[in-house]
This record gives C-alpha cells, sequence and structure tokens, in this order.
C-alpha cells in the first residue's frame, strides 16, 4: 500500500512540517483543521461557536476538492482546549451531520497550537 500526499487550494496553510492529507489504501486522512480562513490565512475570534462552524466549512471545502463530502467521513477526532466547550462544539457539529454521523472521539488536549480552541481531524473513505 502506498501513501500519496494530497494538495488543495482550499486547505488553510500548514503551520507546521506536515502535509494536510495523504490517502492510503482507499482512505484519506486529514491533518487537525483549525480555525482559519484558508483565502485570508486569519484567525477566527476565541468564540468556540464560530471556531467549530470555520473547522467544518474547512473540512466540507477541502473533501469537496477531493471528490468527498461530509457523508464519506468514517471516524472524526475533535480536540479541545476545554471540555466545559464539547456541548456547543457538540452543537454545531451535528448540523454538518444526517442521520449517521461517523464514528468519533472528543477530547480535551489542554492547549492547542496558536491557542485554537477547537481542532478536528477526519478520516474519509473513498
Amino acid at each position: 500500500m502506498s501513501k500519496k500526499v494530497l494538495s488543495t487550494p482550499s486547505a488553510p496553510k500548514a503551520m507546521g512540517p506536515y502535509s494536510f492529507a495523504t490517502e492510503a489504501g482507499g482512505l484519506v486522512f486529514l491533518s487537525g483543521q483549525v480555525a482559519l480562513d484558508p483565502a485570508t490565512g486569519d484567525r477566527k475570534p476565541d468564540d468556540v461557536e464560530v471556531q467549530a462552524r470555520q473547522v467544518m466549512n474547512n473540512i466540507g471545502a477541502i473533501l469537496g476538492d477531493l471528490g468527498l463530502d461530509y457523508s464519506d467521513i468514517a471516524k472524526t477526532t475533535i480536540f479541545l482546549a476545554d471540555m466545559a466547550d464539547y456541548p456547543k462544539v457538540n452543537e454545531v457539529y451535528a448540523s454538518y451531520f444526517g442521520t449517521e454521523p461517523p464514528a468519533r472521539s472528543a477530547i480535551q488536549a489542554g492547549a492547542l497550537p496558536g491557542g485554537f480552541m477547537v481542532e478536528i481531524e477526519v478520516v474519509a473513505a473513498r
């Protein structure tokens, strides 16, 4: 099985030495997405709902560029700076999925890169 690094104009610029997406064995792995506006690189304000919506919109745009959509997501991991934000993030997150959402984990990370409040990584299936 070989790995392929993917690129798309909808992904915000990487904040470190990593690929924003790779594909192997029919699975597409998206690195954790944070609340950056991909067009400007600007950070969304410190409002967890605003950040969660930007993250989910970024994920949707990236998946769309790769010929996928939210229904192709098999697993997500949500990283929160504060687990007290879980109910708000959960409400935003749920609005992007129908009656069959993907498997999911949610953890409190303590601190996220750049001081973001939420980060979400995705595994999608072709």
